[in-house]
């Protein structure tokens, strides 16, 4: 058993040593020992060449910055406070303070890292420095939050398992920054295909969205989030990415009407105004000037360096688009925007009523107009549902009449719900993008970027949730990393001396417990008649909680009426409960949401469903605490079913200027951090943990006892591997269910030994296959030889016999009658020529064969005969049979030995109308219009389209003067091109029936009257007049392709005076219109393919046709 002390130093945890003082490397299976290795020097090299392959993949590494590499030797101070000796409150400060004079702002506490904002850039974050990180152990490079990244995604990718990175601190310590660094890193280290690099881009840009909608300028931070984001990334089996989740808490949409001073509305308020064009501005209403709008001048805020509004928008608005927001979807975003904007400008003055009660008006109508005008809603009705209330009776419906403060009241209800509803609904719209488009089975790594603990001069209903929020979620990390490492010490029987923190789960009990917390007692509250009062509420709070040692009821003069004060795990707050119950209701009236569902704007509808007329209910709606709570809650169980990962962020000071350190505001946040309790149970606790039967099933092939199976009891199994391993007895511990291990070097140890091992039974495996592979095709080879050997054999002597006897009788009849059959054969050749003349058919080849010495004479003498035979044949011939005679002979010089299925198309007539089109009486009244009486080819053929190459059947004519395409139903002419437009014919040289019929750039349809509307074709797209723009070229498909071609290009030539060029290839270009497109045909010699069927595929500019 291990000691409850703190252990041996870094450098002793490593394994035992030789004699000489070298390590020994582990046991090999393939012998009585695993490959011994005597000196550190032989596995250390081993180590470094597989590290080094792993880094050869990942690129080359450099340093993040000239005079500083990334070596653990130049770190300042202890880069890891377990071994900080002595481990004081002073020296853990002290320590953080040195380090981050050296600009090295992380810190690690065993697996968690400490980050101190340095409010300023470093050279800390670059590709050199990502490819440094990447396939190295935590603790190979100094602290930084790429290596927290690169230990969770390779424990999903490796171990199968989902991850967490919880990151936590207060406002402006630097928690969305360290969020963004995570997701970049598991970016940059994740796969390379195309559809990966498009789904992290969409990830990636998921930021800028979110936070110029949710995440405002605060006293202490310019980039404050003003909501709570939770990103489930989920990966497949490869480690790729292949989508997330989104999942957003409690946005402070009481900041739309209302901010504090020095501090601004949420960014995208600006973003527009500064950086939208003229343009934009003057369709939305807006102008430049922030002045002109009251929700914006409230907090009147200044320019600040950190802040380039007109560049974030840019950012913004080209981040929305790579998230797959369409124009109109971003242009009803920024209308909702923009109405925000004006209906912050719209003011009311009380007025007396006939009836002696107050009403009253809206006095700057032309703002609640230009609002109107961006929701496309009535302009009446909005206002009539703003300065009055409809209350249902059983009866009847009355209308009362709103006092001018209701009425403001009406307005900013109004407008928050219109802000917080957008945000919810681009959330919505952003994980549809991002959601994964496979069903299978992936795994999860979770980051978590949460408001900071908030303490302000005032603080409200927000300041509180947002604060929860944070006890919750030091609750389970002191659940997880002290409470229930400690108690699984004792448990396991492991020797512990405990170690003392604070644990706040008193505080959550006060503020959530059911029935008796703060929440609700507030809901109760809530639950009154006219939805009870603050006063009520704070009555009920003093009543119920007073005796409690984390609340105190505010009875001097320090702080104003109405308030109350908890004592949170990071100190004293005061919150004020004015507007608790109506912030917690922020209920809309009926009136507003029916208005609001019935305008013409599409968003709305998807905003405020309720306000469906269909959809009437006397349910009283969740209130936003109570909804917060149960968000919170799944939150939590969410976190505690993964490995968590932490980041602890530290704000070095209040004043937000870099190199100045305030020891006393780091010291409180140490202190409510817990972390040097965290520091305490590190350094004398354990890294790892692991049951005995997970453990062995994953480390059973470094042991020759455990390897392949192991059959006995696990944790003895456990205890034959370790000893064959160089681990000292006192890096790991024995539980009662569960092995122990102290270090997280020799965690990385276990790994690099299971990798190596594996690599091995891998090799091993492969050769094993390999050779018996290569054996038994020897002994078939060598069977078949013999076989084959001796057959040739015995035929080459029977064939060597059989030429021998036939060669004696040869040459004795050959020279008898050699002299004679040479002057014989001569006067024979001439008189059979003369009596024997062949067919007088041109197709005919026949010619007597000459004698040698009459070889001259034969040849002249069959060319002679040959012209007048052809003469002859000529002259038979009327005027139709002599056109398609030149067809046929145009058709030979254009395709002979140039084009596989011209052969085929030898013995087959050209008819031309196949189709009987010459008799259609549409086609004769259509035709006169159009001057195409004289049809040259008429037939169905398909035409293949260009983005799925998929075939469409069309009437395809061929007149005199043009090439005409028609509807095979209606005869409705979609396309006709003149013939001079057509410039080149392509084709491949095989037995595919495709052929591409290339036009000029400036060539029309067909020639259109004024009345008739524009025709869709390949050449010419919709538009008004003069706006046509070019389609590109035509594609089809047919069994007539020779006959097409070839009547085609004697039309062609007979109106231009000179032949179009005949592309024969199996690559070319065609132009689809603003694209050029390369046609490749490829001969796949599929034997599950037909002869003659094609396959067409679309792959971006090329198109592959495969036969």
């Amino acid at each position: 058993m291990a000691s409850g002390g703190p252990g041996p130093p870094l450098g002793e945890r490593l394994g035992p040593r030789s004699c000489s003082g070298e390590r020994l490397g582990p046991r090999s299976c393939s012998g009585d020992r695993l490959a011994p290795r005597s000196c550190s020097g032989d596995r250390d090299r081993d180590r470094d060449r597989d590290r080094d392959r792993d880094r050869e993949r990942a690129g080359p590494r450099s340093a993040p910055a000239p005079g500083r590499p990334l070596t653990l030797e130049r770190e300042v101070g202890v880069w890891d406070t377990v071994l900080l000796e002595p481990l004081t409150e002073q020296a853990f400060i002290a320590n953080l303070h040195q380090r981050y004079k050296h600009d090295q702002i992380y810190t690690y506490i065993s697996q968690v890292l400490v980050s101190v904002n340095p409010y300023k850039k470093l050279p800390l974050y670059s590709s050199d420095v990502i490819r440094a990180y990447r396939s190295c152990s935590r603790f190979e490079l100094p602290p930084h939050v790429y290596a927290v990244a690169e230990e969770a995604y390779r424990a999903v990718r490796e171990h199968n398992s989902d991850q967490c990175v919880v990151i936590s601190g207060e406002s402006g310590a630097g928690k969305t920054e360290a969020s963004k660094l995570i997701m970049q890193y598991v970016a940059a280290v994740s796969g390379r295909a195309k559809e990966v690099n498009a789904i992290k881009g969409q990830l990636l840009q998921s930021n800028p969205v979110l936070e110029a909608f949710g995440n405002a300028k605060t006293h202490r931070n310019d980039n404050s989030s003003r909501f709570g984001k939770y990103m489930d990334l989920e990966f497949d089996f490869k480690g790729d990415p292949i989508g997330g989740l989104i999942t957003n808490y409690l946005l402070e949409k009481s900041r739309v009407t209302a901010q504090q001073p020095c501090e601004r509305n949420f960014h995208i308020f600006y973003q527009l105004l500064t950086g939208a064009d003229i343009q934009l501005l003057k369709s939305l209403k807006l102008q430049r000037n922030v002045e002109n709008y009251d929700i914006l001048k409230q907090g009147r805020p200044l320019q600040y360096e950190t802040l380039d509004d007109k560049r974030d928008f840019q950012v913004t608005r080209r981040a929305m688009d790579i998230l797959g927001l369409t124009p109109d979807e971003q242009q009803a975003i920024l209308r909702v925007i923009a109405s925000v904007l004006k209906l912050g400008n719209v003011t009311f003055s009380p007025v007396n009523n006939i009836d002696g009660s107050e009403g009253c008006v809206v006095d700057n109508e032309y703002d609640l107009q230009d609002a109107c005008e961006l929701l496309h809603t009535d302009t009446a009705s909005l206002q009539a549902s703003l300065t009055s209330h409809t209350l249902d009776g059983r009866l009847d419906a009355v209308t009362v009449e709103l006092s001018a403060a209701e009425a403001c009241s009406a307005r900013d209800v109004l407008a928050r719900a219109l802000y917080s509803r957008l945000f919810a609904w681009i959330v919505m719209r952003i994980n549809e993008t991002i959601k994964p488009k496979k069903h299978a089975k992936r795994k999860v790594l979770g980051v978590l970027d949460i408001y900071g603990f908030e303490v302000f001069e005032r603080n409200g209903f927000e300041q509180f949730c947002i604060n929860f929020c944070n006890e919750k979620l030091q609750q389970i990390f002191i659940q997880l990393v002290l409470r229930e490492e400690q108690e699984e010490y004792v448990r396991e029987g492991i020797e512990w001396t405990p170690v003392d923190y604070f644990n706040n789960a008193v505080i959550c009990d006060l503020i959530e417990k059911t029935n008796q917390g703060i929440l609700s007692m507030l809901d109760d509250e809530c639950l009154k008649p006219g939805h009870g009062s603050d006063e009520g509420f704070l009555s009920r709070l003093n009543a119920a909680c007073s005796n409690h040692p984390h609340f105190s009821v505010i009875s001097d003069n320090s702080s104003p009426a109405h308030c109350f004060r908890l004592k949170h795990y990071a100190g004293d707050v005061t919150y004020d409960v004015t507007d608790f119950v109506k912030k917690n209701v922020d209920a809309l009236s009926r009136d507003l949401s029916l208005v609001m569902y019935r305008c013409d704007l599409p968003l709305m509808k998807a905003l405020f469903p309720e306000g469906n007329p269909k959809r009437v209910t006397l349910r009283r709606g969740t209130s936003a605490s109570a909804q917060f709570k149960i968000s919170l809650g799944a939150l939590m169980k969410s976190l505690a079913a993964k490995q968590a990962h932490y980041v602890r962020c530290v704000k070095p000071n209040d004043t937000k200027v870099a190199n100045e350190f305030d020891s006393e505001l780091v010291r409180h946040q140490v202190r409510y951090l817990n972390l040097l309790e965290t520091a305490r149970v590190k350094r004398v606790g354990f890294a790892f943990r692991q049951s005995y039967e997970s453990f062995l099933a994953r480390y059973k092939m470094l042991s020759l006892h455990t390897w392949p199976s192991w059959c006995g009891l696990a944790a003895e199994g456990v205890t034959y591997l370790l000893r064959d391993l160089p681990i000292s007895m006192a890096e790991y511990a024995f539980g009662r269910t569960k092995l122990f291990i102290r270090s997280p070097e020799t965690v990385y140890e276990l790994e690099e030994y299971r990798r190596d091992r594996l690599e091995e039974l891998a090799t091993l495996i492969q050769k094993t296959w390999r050779g018996w592979r290569q054996h038994r095709l020897f002994e078939a080879m060598r069977k078949s030889q013999i076989i084959i050997a001796s057959n040739w054999r015995t035929w080459k002597a029977k064939e060597e016999l059989r030429a021998m006897k036939q060669r004696r009788r040869t040459e004795w009849a050959a020279r008898l009658v050699q002299r004679a059959y040479r002057g014989w054969k001569r006067r024979r050749f001439l008189l059979r020529l003369a009596h024997h003349l062949p067919s007088e058919s041109p197709l005919c080849r026949e010619w007597p064969r000459a004698p040698p010495p009459c070889q001259h004479a034969s040849a002249l003498l069959y060319k002679l005969y040959h012209k007048w035979r052809c003469h002859k044949y000529r002259m038979r011939f009327d005027q139709t049979s002599r056109n398609r005679m030149r067809e046929k002979v145009t058709s030979s010089i254009i395709f002979k030995g140039r084009k596989a299925s011209y052969p085929k198309s030898i013995g087959h007539p050209f008819l031309g109308d196949y189709v009987r089109l010459r008799q259609n009486s549409q086609w004769k009244k259509m035709s006169a219009q159009s001057n195409d009486q004289y049809v040259v080819f008429a037939d169905i053929i398909n035409k293949i389209a260009r983005s799925s190459g998929k075939f469409v059947p069309v009437l395809f004519v061929l007149s005199t003067s043009s090439m005409l395409i028609l509807d095979q139903r209606t005869m409705q002419i979609k396309y006709r091109i003149p013939a001079p437009e057509i410039y080149r014919i392509s084709l491949s040289p095989f037995l595919d029936d495709i052929a591409v019929f290339h036009v000029r750039a400036h060539s029309p349809t067909r020639e259109t009257t004024v009345e008739e509307p524009n025709l869709p074709g390949c050449l010419m797209g919709g538009g008004d007049s003069g706006s046509k723009h070019r389609k590109g070229d035509l594609v089809f498909q047919t069994g007539h392709v020779i006959e097409i071609v070839t009547k085609l290009f004697l039309v062609i030539q007979n109106a231009t005076g000179k032949p179009p060029d005949i592309n024969i290839d199996t690559e070319f270009e065609a132009n689809f219109g603003q694209s050029d497109v390369v046609f490749s045909f490829k001969a796949s010699g599929h034997p599950d393919m037909p002869p003659g069927q094609i396959r067409i595929i679309r792959r971006a500019n090329k198109m592959e046709v495969i036969l």
